[in-house]
């Protein structure tokens, strides 16, 4: 543990002027009175760590010293190409991992673009989940992502309705949608590829050996066939409405973009309003009612008539409920 915070502290050192004791001991999560400990154990051991007094003083490496010990372990390559997204990493418990593959690079740097990793931080970032919503994260999202890293095979149980089933999985890649986190694996007796969410687990036991993964396996592909499937799977019923030009602009929003897609495609031509008439798959008649509020008067519902009803009510106390103040 100290060893490698001892590199951890020569790295910090290389890639910045000079630093505070107070900064090295909030980026080691060490006390100052360590820092000041490793920083003699350093300059003992013949790196030159070099110690400023005063109230702007620091540490900082004289005489151009930079260190070789900036290869990148497996682990620590892969975690990088997962750097955009801090969230999922910490989720996963490998922000340690990600964060001394990036001192590594930055180390490597010419001083004059040394300063690129703090720079492009400060101008791109990717907040996964979706607004208002902090899905809490599943306790056992680390432990299937290590055996996901190190292709381990797992004996796992999860909930399934209001039963418990119990699967040897080999875990093939993990998923965060909108906040939530799914697993691809393949299910080891069947040799067929599935999802599961991943709070539905209750239970991962890694096994000792690894398994072949299938190298012609694409999971951004898998992922993207199997999220079309699911988004079509719940339109079970049609509806017919007359859009306006707004409302079919707005139509993806309001009804999601499965829906919108396969509507539009039924579509004739506009009336003299710009107008059109199409059919559209929902999940059903109660959430389209739902959903088709949020369309306003951009949208008439022509089919089934329970469902033009309902709206007509839905429309006709909006209408009477904003007369009201304004009699």
């Amino acid at each position: 543990m100290r060893a490698a915070r001892l590199i951890r502290m020569v790295l910090l050192l290389q890639t910045r002027a000079s630093m505070t004791a107070a900064e090295l001991a909030r980026e080691l999560e060490v006390s100052e009175r360590t820092v000041a400990r490793d920083a003699q154990a350093l300059s003992e051991a013949g790196i030159p760590v070099y110690a400023d007094r005063g109230r702007a003083g620091g540490y900082r490496l004289i005489g151009g010293y930079r260190t070789r010990l900036t290869g990148l372990a497996r682990s620590e390559a892969e975690a990088l190409f997962l750097s955009g997204v801090p969230g999922a990493l910490r989720d996963m418990g490998l922000q340690d991992t990600a964060s001394a593959a990036r001192l590594k690079v930055s180390a490597a740097l010419l001083p004059s673009v040394g300063d690129a990793s703090r720079s492009a931080a400060q101008r791109f970032h990717l907040d996964a989940p979706a607004w208002f919503s902090e899905p809490p994260v599943p306790g056992l999202l680390p432990a299937l992502a290590e055996a996901v890293w190190d292709d381990r095979p797992v004996l796992a149980r999860y909930r399934r309705g209001t039963a418990e089933v119990e699967r040897s999985l080999e875990p093939y890649g993990l998923v965060l949608k909108a906040g939530v986190w799914y697993l691809c694996a393949r299910v080891a007796d069947a040799e067929v590829f599935r999802l599961y969410r991943i709070d539905r687990f209750t239970a991962v036991d890694p096994g000792p050996e690894r398994f072949r993964r299938d190298d012609g396996f694409d999971l951004p592909a898998f992922w993207a066939e199997r999220a079309a499937e699911f988004a079509r799977s719940v339109l079970r019923s049609e509806i017919t409405v007359r859009l306006s030009p707004e409302g079919v602009r707005q139509l993806p929003y309001a009804l999601g973009p499965v829906s919108a897609e396969e509507g539009i495609g039924t579509s004739g031509a506009p009336d003299e309003r710009g107008w059109v008439t199409l059919t559209l798959p929902v999940e059903s008649e109660e959430v389209a009612r739902m959903q088709l509020r949020g369309l306003g008067p951009e949208v008439e519902v022509l089919a089934p008539a329970a469902l033009r009803e309902l709206c007509a009510r839905d429309a006709a106390g909006a209408a009477a409920l904003y007369r009201s103040w304004t009699t």
